[in-house]
């Protein structure tokens, strides 16, 4: 099976490639295409390149900077993008202070750990205002999901609960993925462009193909298209080792369409969607399918004060079907989500105000299909309902900001049984910029208190069952009573930004924050002997697990990310340091098993040939946390250059893992065996590019 797909999916890439070179060149294109590519374009031929702290982000909602935004908020776009020459979702957030994403050796699925919490719905991941709420219960990755990284144009963090602006269960934070536009696409003087790109990558002779188009009808109406096909065999670790079932085949394509019904208003539509298929043991074979369609409208009055509207609407339906030695199994979920805000500005006095009020809703309709027919009772059917409102105002007086915000979150689950809780959540942020000249004129000091609210999912309270293995059994047990998690979160930052410090064309720009997270009512899932007369006996096991609360998961640590830009020159530095530890009900403190390793990343490159040349390395020093029993201390250098003789043509290298070092990360699921990370890993690649 896994072979005719394959083979339907190269005719269709290659055919694809084909129609959209033969109007301009058939010259070979193995390229990797350009996030931004016109704005990038515009930045090197008019010698300034804004930091990404510098950057919109769209997680603020009132158009701030990650860099002006009282929380630890972090930016993916543009050369970063570029010069990552991401595969899948893992890549893109290299060195990013305070976020891992990983596979449990099965690069093609990606779950999200935010200051060591994961899984279950803590990490909120939304792409073009779609959620990404599949969970699955098994051995795998049980966060599932795929975007390709050629169809991203842009990628923010936040970090803690903060954004309860986002809706409810973010816990551990918000990861927002925005897809490509066409005038993201399209050049200011162009109406139409195509491109096609490729890469080869050596560990796992991995190809990458992608084709995209962009059309602008006139000023109201645009169009951009996209399709990608990446065929990767079985990665080596450092040691030589081949891990096997880690190859991976997914076909993935993007839509989006805008239009713009007036000088005030925009409508978005748009699809993306992937068919991504793996295995995971030489028995068992996964597929998924994912389609998303999302629509966003934005409209404001003539001076953008009192009605800054927005609404988003989405449909995200995934389809996973999954073979095990022939018998197969289905789990599907349905995620209908709409979320609505606008934002106000006015003044009271001296005092300036951004007042956002809005609510959001999301439905998850999940359905599982035992090899038997039933449902699978690790997975049961059921629905999950969350609707939330909120208030946020954000007031300047001259040295002082603050941020004041209030969160209402109700939730419903069903499944054999019924529970639904609700909560008020606040926040409060207060940030001083005491200098207003010298050197220290673009420090701002800042504090917040934030709290979130997370119900539990189907499976987290509903899940039934037996497991077992040779001479040990354990029995599932539901906890239709279990409490929902609540997030306090403690935070102190600095943000620093300061331009011509050596020089009159040099920029620095700097983010630190220590955190304390106390969850209250964690949810863990604790196996514990079966008490003879206890229905796990009756069941014939030896023992139970049953999803619990534990009294609470504590979390605390320090990051820092900091930009120095001269443009021949640049350099960057993330610090991650985080510990952390949970209390069961006895008083009993042990390590939390998602702490990810400490780590400090070193970023350092120069611009050649008026910044048509760009050659860099990356180092990244990790240390695994206290308690994991099969990670180790490791040391990562990469290197990077891309050459871009003409604005339509574009050659990137990438070097990961320079030493072939083997090294595990210390978050992963071990119960189906511990997998090494990929060793040396050389990327090649090249672009191609016409419009008019």
């Amino acid at each position: 099976m896994l072979m005719h797909m394959k083979q339907r999916k190269a005719l269709l890439v290659y055919g694809t490639a084909l129609a959209v070179l033969a109007p301009a060149t058939m010259a070979p294109a193995l390229a990797q295409e350009e996030n931004a590519q016109a704005e990038q374009v515009q930045e090197k031929a008019s010698g300034e390149t804004p930091t990404l702290l510098d950057r919109i982000t769209i997680v603020s909602r009132t158009g701030e900077t990650a860099l002006e935004t009282l929380a630890s908020v972090s930016q993916i776009s543009g050369e970063e993008l570029e010069r990552r020459m991401a595969t899948t979702s893992n890549d893109i957030f290299f060195g990013v202070p305070g976020i891992k994403v990983y596979s449990d050796g099965r690069p093609s699925v990606s779950n999200i750990n935010i200051r060591g919490l994961q899984d279950a719905g803590r990490v909120a991941v939304i792409v073009d205002g779609a959620r990404q709420n599949f969970h699955k219960a098994g051995h795998e990755v049980s966060r599932m999901f795929w975007l390709d990284p050629d169809l991203i144009k842009q990628v923010d963090v936040i970090r803690g609960p903060s954004a309860n602006t986002y809706g409810s269960g973010a816990i551990g934070g918000v990861v927002y993925f925005e897809t490509k536009k066409a005038e993201d696409f399209l050049r200011e003087d162009e109406n139409y462009a195509l491109s096609v790109t490729g890469r080869y990558e050596s560990n796992g002779s991995g190809w990458t193909t992608s084709a995209t188009g962009a059309y602008r009808f006139n000023e109201m109406a645009s169009i951009i298209g996209n399709v990608v096909w990446r065929d990767y065999g079985d990665y080596k670790d450092g040691d030589g080792t081949r891990i096997d079932n880690s190859a991976f085949d997914v076909l993935s394509g993007h839509l989006k369409g805008t239009i713009k019904p007036s000088e005030n208003s925009e409508l978005t539509l748009g699809w993306t969607g992937s068919r991504d298929e793996w295995s995971s043991t030489a028995t068992r074979d996964y597929r998924l399918d994912s389609n998303a369609l999302t629509g966003e409208f934005k409209i404001s009055d003539d001076e953008e004060k009192w009605l800054n509207l927005n609404v988003k609407g989405a449909v995200n339906l995934l389809d996973l079907a999954q073979w095990d030695s022939g018998a197969e199994s289905g789990y599907d979920l349905r995620t209908t989500s709409f979320d609505i805000w606008n934002t106000s500005y006015f003044d009271s006095g001296l005092i300036t105000h951004e007042l956002t009020v809005g609510g959001d809703w999301v439905y998850d309709d999940f359905k599982s299909k035992s090899s038997s027919g039933g449902a699978d009772s690790y997975n049961p059917t059921g629905t999950r309902s969350v609707w939330g409102a909120y208030v946020q105002d954000k007031m300047t007086y001259d040295w002082l900001e603050v941020v004041a915000g209030l969160r209402y979150d109700s939730y419903k689950l069903k499944a054999s049984d019924e529970s639904s809780g609700d909560r008020l959540s606040p926040r409060i942020s207060v940030g001083v910029s005491p200098f207003k000249e010298g050197a220290l004129s673009g420090l701002q000091v800042y504090g917040s208190y934030s709290e979130g609210y997370r119900a539990p999912n189907t499976s987290e309270a509903y899940i039934t069952g037996g497991h077992s293995f040779p001479g040990f059994s354990f029995a599932f047990l539901p906890n239709p009573d279990l409490k929902p998690e609540t997030g306090r979160t403690w935070e102190a930052g600095v943000n620093y930004s300061a331009n011509g410090l050596f020089d009159s064309e040099d920029s620095l720009r700097l983010k630190a924050a220590y955190f304390y997270n106390d969850i209250k009512d964690y949810i863990t899932i604790p196996t514990f002997p079966a008490l003879p007369g206890s229905e796990c006996a009756a069941l014939g096991h030896t023992m139970c697990a049953q999803y619990q609360n534990v009294y609470a998961a504590k979390i605390k640590g320090f990051e820092l990310e900091g930009r120095y830009d001269a443009g021949r020159y640049f350099a960057g530095l993330g610090i991650n340091l985080i510990n952390g530890h949970q209390i069961d009900r006895d008083g009993v403190r042990s390590d939390l098993t998602t702490i990810p390793s400490a780590s400090v990343t070193l970023d350092g490159g120069m611009r050649f040939l008026d910044r048509r040349l760009t050659v860099g390395g990356e180092v990244q020093f990790n240390k695994a946390p206290k308690g994991s029993l099969y990670a180790d201390d490791y040391t990562l250098v990469n290197l990077y250059a891309n050459y871009q003789p003409n604005e339509n043509l574009r050659f990137d290298l990438r070097v990961d893992n320079l030493f072939d070092k083997k090294y595990v990360l210390p978050i992963v699921d071990t119960s189906d065996g511990v997998y090494g990370q990929p060793g040396l890993t050389v990327k090649l690649a090249a672009t191609v590019r016409f419009g008019g």
